[in-house]
């Protein structure tokens, strides 16, 4: 100790006492020493300190008027100290026991800042972030003149971009497993988020190209489908193209289109010349069997005959 600065020291020795007061206060039973103190911890800055005394003190002071201040704080610590889950239901806590409070309406637009920044990236898994739009819209509803309502639609704009980037990742997932071994299925799930992209995000830049997979996927679906849907799932390929043509007239992807419309026709003409011949086929194939049966008694009386006379 000796070696030591007489600055440092200082610092050491304040450390020493600061931390020694702290212990006593942690020991205390007197509860307007800790309400007082964890208030002067709060607005100091050290949210640890001031958790752990509100954490003693307000189970006493419960229904007191001390405690509204203390319930806000305490959630406030909790949000400096970025346990944003924590500080949300803190803060809808403290909104539901006090909502004619002048705190209640920072106390609801903090629970859903709060959610709103634990939400993830796009790429992870979104509940909490559809827990925070809907947080976010139940702020607006109660406090529609409220100054914060301009950054919650902000977040929630910025939440809705996430919900889309997920979405379409999602569809391009699918889209690269039509390329594995079996691609069956895939292809019809491909198709179906395709189109319920299109109506959950019908104004994302997305749309064009997700337009145009849908109808080459269309058509790698129509090749490869069962004799009795192949014209059925063909016939989609134009539909699609042609709903595309109609929703984007300048599109890059126009002559693109135009051959995958030509290709499915081409493929649809071929498939009905070979259900055409499959059908004739079956219907003389019918025709034989009902003409025997109707010369199978006449055969079977000439069989008898023939048998009688040997």
């Amino acid at each position: 100790m000796k070696n030591l600065s007489p600055f440092i020291l200082l610092l050491f020795l304040l450390a020493t006492s600061s931390c020694g007061d702290f212990y006593k206060l942690e020991k205390s039973t007197n509860w307007e020493e800790l309400y007082e103190s964890a208030n002067t911890y709060y607005n100091a800055g050290e949210y640890s300190k001031a958790i752990i005394l509100y954490d003693k003190v307000l189970p006493v002071i419960r229904g007191s008027e001390k405690a509204e201040l203390a319930d806000f704080n305490y959630a406030y610590s909790h949000f400096r100290m970025k346990r944003y889950i924590e500080s949300a239901g803190y803060f809808n806590t403290f909104y539901q026991t006090y909502n004619r409070s002048p705190l209640a309406e920072e106390a609801l637009f903090m629970n859903a800042y709060s959610l709103y920044l634990d939400a993830p990236d796009y790429n992870l898994d979104q509940k909490s972030s559809h827990d925070a739009v809907n947080a976010i819209q139940l702020f607006i509803s109660r406090f529609p003149e409220s100054d914060s309502y301009e950054r919650a639609t902000a977040m929630i704009d910025d939440l809705q971009v996430r919900f889309e980037e997920k979405a379409y990742q999602e569809s391009m997932l699918y889209l690269r497993l039509t390329e594995g071994l079996y691609p069956g299925e895939f292809y019809r799930a491909c198709i179906i988020n395709f189109q319920n992209f299109a109506k959950a995000y019908p104004d994302s830049k997305h749309n064009e190209e997700l337009g145009f997979k849908l109808v080459e996927v269309s058509l790698a679906y129509g090749e490869r489908s069962v004799f009795d849907k192949k014209e059925e799932r063909l016939k989609d390929v134009s539909k699609y193209g042609d709903q595309f043509k109609r929703r984007y007239p300048e599109s890059k992807y126009l002559g693109s289109i135009e051959t995958l419309i030509k290709e499915s026709q081409t493929e649809l003409v071929a498939h009905l010349k070979v259900k055409k011949e499959y059908e004739e086929q079956l219907a003389k194939a019918k025709l034989e069997a009902e003409a025997a049966k109707m010369n199978q008694p006449e055969a079977t009386k000439e069989l008898s005959t023939e048998i009688k006379n040997n």
